[in-house]
């Protein structure tokens, strides 16, 4: 049995489109899940963007309904959703009526956003996405506990929240949001770039303020010889749309978890856990232009060492 949705100690790996048309990356994604599974992954996460951003989907409610069709224990979290794009109730019945199809398999993540373009699709101004997010959180997360007024509550997907809450995490890049997900008693998730020193005076924070979800800490980790032309290349196009606070919280380097072996990479990566407070893992292996061949390679070098490592350092609690 996988351990609890998007709950402290899970080790999940967050999945990524491969080159290809969209059929094919429909299907890369659905045998990426199903390695994930018999690796031994406790959930998988998808992410959302759009207008054919690299390695990205825009329809990450969707996805994880493909996902949770073609894999049968491992849950899986649309991680994080952009929360400011959306009509707030429709949302939490699609995330609701998921939820109701795959009992306890679905947890879910929301952010604000950072690219424009996700909010000219959605026809929604950029510069309103934080107010809006602000505004929108604590209705969405109470709703999906089940904590709702008419009309919504007459749903009956939203009813049954109340008997099976859906787990939430928040992305969060300052102590501010660190302190709003405690008060909600929301997990809260972490940039990728973000430094140790940095994670852990949130985690800190988010902790100081009563938070007693998970701390998700999220790292691309590489086996072997990394394409350090392809994650110079990722870095640049990061650097491109990331905001200058976002900036300044990023480590040196690309923060890739680099090792010879699994284990290697698994002693590496349990290190920077521990030194940033976090005690949730969220792998990613996304470089933009890999093969799908090149994925599943990577994803049967985990199976051994790193998932076993891992979830042997990190109990759940």
């Amino acid at each position: 049995m996988s351990r609890t949705t998007l709950g402290a100690g899970s080790v999940s790996l967050r999945l990524y489109a491969s080159e290809g048309t969209s059929v094919e990356q429909v299907n890369q994604m659905r045998a990426a899940a199903q390695l994930a599974e018999e690796v031994g992954y406790d959930g998988v996460m998808v992410s959302e963007h759009h207008a054919g951003f690299p390695g990205y989907l825009p329809n990450p409610l969707q996805l994880s309904a493909f996902l949770l069709a073609a894999t049968e224990k491992i849950w899986v979290s649309p991680c994080p959703l952009l929360l400011p794009t959306k009509p707030r109730a429709m949302l939490a019945e699609e995330i609701a009526w998921l939820s109701s199809a795959y009992p306890h398999r679905v947890g879910i993540g929301f952010a604000a956003g950072a690219l424009p373009v996700d909010f000219e699709l959605a026809e929604v101004p950029f510069d309103e996405k934080n107010a809006r997010f602000k505004s929108s959180l604590p209705w969405i997360v109470n709703t999906l506990r089940g904590i709702a007024e008419d009309p919504i509550a007459k749903d009956l997907a939203i009813k049954q929240c109340k008997l099976q809450p859906i787990p939430i995490a928040i992305a969060a890049q300052s102590a501010e949001a660190c302190r709003r997900a405690a008060k909600l008693n929301a997990g809260i998730l972490f940039d990728s770039l973000q430094s140790p020193e940095v994670s852990k005076k949130l985690s800190s924070a988010y902790r100081e303020a009563g938070g007693n979800g998970p701390i998700i800490l999220i790292r691309r980790v590489w086996i072997g010889s990394p394409p350090a032309s392809k994650i110079q290349a990722q870095m640049e196009h990061y650097h491109s749309y990331a905001s200058d606070q976002a900036k300044a919280n990023w480590i040196e380097g690309d923060s890739t978890v680099l090792g010879q072996n699994g284990a290697q990479a698994a002693e590496r990566l349990i290190k920077i856990l521990h030194t940033s407070g976090c005690d949730t893992v969220n792998i990613r292996i996304h470089v933009a232009g890999l093969e799908a061949n090149q994925i599943s390679e990577q994803l049967e070098k985990h199976k051994d060492d790193l998932v076993p490592l891992l979830k042997s350092d990190l109990r759940p609690i």
